[in-house]
């Protein structure tokens, strides 16, 4: 059985004549261990997706599943990340993982050594009793994988979560995404603006068409595992990446005359 199904799903926000249709009739199947991608024009509805998967929103029709069972809100078989790094300022790096953990009814011995173990998995051990605001965007960053690997999630939820880094950084944290799941074993839907990102990060790449959003396209990225930089420039990289953008392109306002 898929690990995570979308079917039929649509959103829309508003009422009477202002009501707004979001997402429309929305089919994704994800299977177990399987990176995707988000990708499509901006406003197509890749975070709001995204929202509805985490259960931080409801939906109009349609039904998201979970090993065959229905979301009902939040859970722990979900981890979310976001562009924001959403640490707790007033708690140390260690503590901000602790309190996931301990909200997930762990003990506390417990709590700090789930705690240790993710922080080392993501290299940040020597400043566990650091506090957010002393930290890089990068490192900021890595605490809140951490976190929402901590609990063991089923499923890895990602919107934009390096969009706010510099390129060097960026690379750096695909590079170590790409190591964590490739040791936690895990489902990730991954919301990113960044083509070459999502072909070099996923298993499959769905590119969303806008006004509602829906499904436009899926692409498969054939591309041998494990990667590393240099298969961005390979010939079927670089042709899939340019295949994915003109699918995007499709649903993007033309430029004005000068």
């Amino acid at each position: 059985m898929a690990e995570l199904t979308i079917a039929g799903v649509d959103k829309s926000y508003g009422h009477g004549e202002q009501r707004k249709q979001v997402l429309e009739q929305i089919d994704l199947t994800l299977g177990d261990n399987e990176f995707v991608s988000l990708v499509g024009a901006s406003g197509c509805g890749k975070s709001t997706l995204l929202t509805l998967v985490a259960g931080l929103q409801t939906f109009d029709g349609g039904d998201i599943l979970v090993d065959g069972k229905p979301i009902d809100g939040p859970g722990l078989d979900r981890g979310v990340v976001f562009q924001s790094y959403t640490l707790l300022p007033w708690k140390s790096v260690r503590a901000n993982v602790e309190f996931a953990l301990l909200a997930a009814g762990n003990d506390s011995a417990s709590a700090r050594r789930i705690a240790d173990e993710h922080l080392a998995l993501v290299g940040l051990s020597q400043v566990a009793n650091a506090w957010p605001n002393q930290l890089s965007g990068g490192m900021k960053q890595r605490v809140a994988i951490a976190r929402a690997l901590s609990y063991k999630p089923r499923i890895l939820l990602m919107d934009e979560p390096f969009g706010a880094l510099d390129a060097m950084t960026r690379h750096q944290m695909q590079l170590l995404l790409t190591r964590v799941w490739e040791s936690h074993r895990l489902t990730v839907l991954f919301v990113t603006h960044d083509v070459e990102e999502a072909v070099y990060l996923s298993d499959r790449i769905v590119a969303l068409g806008a006004n509602p959003g829906h499904v436009k396209a899926i692409f498969d990225v054939d591309l041998p595992r494990p990667r590393d930089e240099t298969i961005m420039e390979s010939a079927a990289f670089t042709a899939l990446k340019r295949h994915v953008l003109d699918t995007i392109r499709e649903d993007m306002p033309a430029l004005p005359a000068f």
